[in-house]
């Protein structure tokens, strides 16, 4: 009976959505609220702005509007948003543009393109959002175009709105037959975008070149009633059922595009620089929308290279939408993916997904140019890791070495498939990396498309992510077998920290026990780093480093701890691993562990599944994974 209650509800709450009324109580409501006359630019820039920006410093903004599906594409969106959408939703000149996303196969365009769509469909079902149109307007139009060039100077000054656009021919014959030219009593009525419906939201997918027809875009002679009206050029004899009628004051997504035929292109130059387009034997019709299509790169610089294509080349906005270059946004990526599927009752141990994003990202990296930086740590420091000396601050660097990084690789697509086929295979309770890691390399074993020479580099890639996992893996047991890790981590610092401001402020420590005054513990500091190969010459550096690190958090009302540094915690891990090497190493790979042995696995695995999300199953291959690696 709720579910029952929750449709009843549901129809009152669209039934609420409906209003009707004259234009003269039109131009009232558009008196009060101007932007319910905005164009298609405007309307979207807003639905995205009202989201919710999210200021990240160091001019970075991240648009929540995309958060929940794009991951990892912030900078490119940022642009998207702040290069094209905000300047065309202030009438600049940028809106005159068809947007066109280049990228990869598989790398977000189709998904951009659906949370825009989905977005005005929701958002025109608010009052922020709504829409009004003349009623019985095949092209939901804007009422404002009732009225005459001859006013419309006037009504800018009265209303602050400025109106662009003309009648369409439906509209402007019924105005004349069915309200002797009485614009006051020309009805209007709230739309709400639709694709189902083909409200304010369209969608042209080229087909074959020798079946398809313009009037797919533009509409189409309806034969059967010539006869009754006598003329091509009578709107009542035409169908204005294209998609760019249907698309009209929203969003027409243009799949594919460089694929169509040339006459489709060319179609569309009016309707980008003056906002009409050409349909049957009636004068330029008006249209204002959102013109988004997407194509890859191989296609676009075909497409460019045809000097007959040039006069489109300059009415185009290009925004590039490569790959994702960050691990933790690639494994949220397979995560949303699965997410989505039927599979049910099937664990994922943790960093399997991350390790197939490591294969992923690797692929897509570029060499890099800086000495010392392989793509290993460029992979980390794109993912705001700081690794050997080198800061994530250096990622933006890093970035500007290659215009095309991310454009090629590996795509999310075929790494999901590999993680699908994994987990159907056998029918497993439990995946972890290294089924991931066999699935993906099976896969290449598989693809008859790619060369011998890109089939070796991928398998290279795949090595790298299994030598990533081992660290992970053998990280993951040595932090699970230190009894209270952090108060552990937490108590070596402070040792750490207490010498080595003595030794930057040339004073000596006193003994807790003895109040005895002495010289700072070298061999303490020493210990610690030489684990991440701080050598005696960069101590000194290091160490004052460490101290200007806690001045500055101290400034901003932060208290530092071990994992303010990340050189200093993995230092810090790593210290307190090797001291417990030996432990991990027998407790793991002793084949009949006696009872203190076996009290500590289980200990472990406990641990493993309580605070590290792992499954019995997935725990217990862990440990004797980790039990080999350190036999080796």
């Amino acid at each position: 009976m709720a579910f029952l209650d929750k449709l009843a509800d549901y129809r009152e709450m669209e039934h609420g959505l409906h209003w009707e009324g004259t234009f003269v109580e039109y131009l009232a409501l558009v008196r009060q609220r101007p932007e319910i006359a905005a164009l298609a630019h405007d309307r979207i820039y807003r639905m995205i702005e009202l989201m919710g920006i999210e200021d990240k410093g160091e001019g970075k903004r991240e648009y929540k509007f995309f958060s929940s599906a794009l991951f990892g594409l912030e900078d490119d969106l940022q642009t998207l948003v702040e290069e094209y959408f905000r300047p065309a939703a202030q009438r600049l000149d940028v809106r005159k543009r068809l947007l066109l996303l280049m990228g990869p196969v598989s790398g977000g365009k189709s998904t951009l393109v659906s949370l825009l769509k989905e977005g005005l469909e929701k958002f025109t079902r608010t009052d922020a959002g709504a829409v009004y149109a003349i009623k019985g307007c095949p092209m939901q139009e804007e009422p404002l175009h009732l009225i005459p060039s001859e006013l419309r100077e006037e009504f800018a000054k009265e209303y602050g709105v400025r109106i662009e656009g003309d009648l369409c021919p439906v509209c402007r014959l019924r105005l004349e037959t069915e309200y002797g030219g009485r614009i006051e009593a020309m009805p209007v009525t709230r739309v709400l975008f639709s694709e189902a419906k083909r409200t304010g939201i369209g969608t042209f997918a080229p087909s074959d070149p020798k079946s398809q027809d313009i009037a797919d875009l533009t509409g189409s002679i309806d034969f059967s009633t010539i006869s009754q009206y006598g003329s091509e050029s009578d709107p009542r004899a035409y169908r204005f059922d294209g998609e760019l009628n249907k698309a009209n004051r929203g969003l027409m997504e243009f799949q594919e595009m460089l694929k169509c035929d040339e006459k489709f292109l060319w179609n569309l130059l009016s309707l980008t620089q003056e906002g009409n387009f050409k349909a049957g034997r009636f004068a330029l019709i008006s249209a204002d929308e959102l013109i988004v299509a997407h194509t890859n790169e191989t296609e676009y610089r075909s497409f460019i290279a045809n000097k007959k294509n040039e006069a489109l080349h300059s009415r185009m906005i290009v925004m590039r939408i490569p790959y994702n270059l960050k691990v933790s946004e690639e494994e949220r990526i397979y995560a949303k993916l699965i997410g989505q599927s039927d599979i049910r009752g099937v664990h994922i141990a943790p960093a399997a997904l991350w390790t197939a994003a490591v294969f992923s990202v690797l692929s897509r990296l570029k060499e890099s140019k800086k000495p010392g930086v392989d793509q290993i740590k460029k992979m980390y420091l794109y993912d705001g890791i700081e690794v050997d000396n080198a800061k994530s601050g250096d990622a933006q660097e890093l970035r500007k070495e290659y215009n095309d990084e991310g454009m090629s690789g590996v795509d999310p697509r075929y790494v999901i498939n590999r993680i699908s086929s994994a987990l159907i295979k056998g029918d497993k309770s439990c995946l972890n990396a290294l089924d991931v890691l066999k699935s993906l390399k099976e896969g290449l074993d598989q693809h008859a498309s790619i060369s011998r020479e890109e089939r070796e580099r991928l398998l290279s890639f795949i090595t790298l992510a299994r030598q990533e996992y081992d660290h992970k893996a053998r990280t993951e047991v040595q932090r699970a077998f230190v009894y209270s890790f952090e108060d552990s981590a937490h108590t070596m610092m402070n040792n750490y920290l207490d010498n080595v401001e003595a030794y930057c402020n040339g004073v000596k420590l006193k003994d807790p026990i003895t109040e005895e005054e002495q010289d700072p513990d070298e061999k303490l500091m020493r210990s610690i780093e030489e684990q991440i190969g701080i050598s005696d010459n960069q101590k000194k550096s290091f160490r004052e480093e460490i101290l200007i690190k806690i001045s500055t958090l101290a400034r901003r009302g932060r208290k530092f701890d071990y994992t303010s540094h990340e050189m200093l915690k993995e230092a810090i891990e790593k210290k307190l691993f090797n001291d417990l090497k030996d432990v991990v190493k027998i407790t793991t790979s002793v084949k009949n562990p006696d009872e203190t042995q076996l009290k500590r696995i289980n200990e472990v695995s406990a641990r493993l599944i309580e605070h590290h999300g792992y499954c019995a199953t997935c725990a217990n291959e862990l440990l004797k994974y980790v039990g080999s690696l350190l036999n080796r």
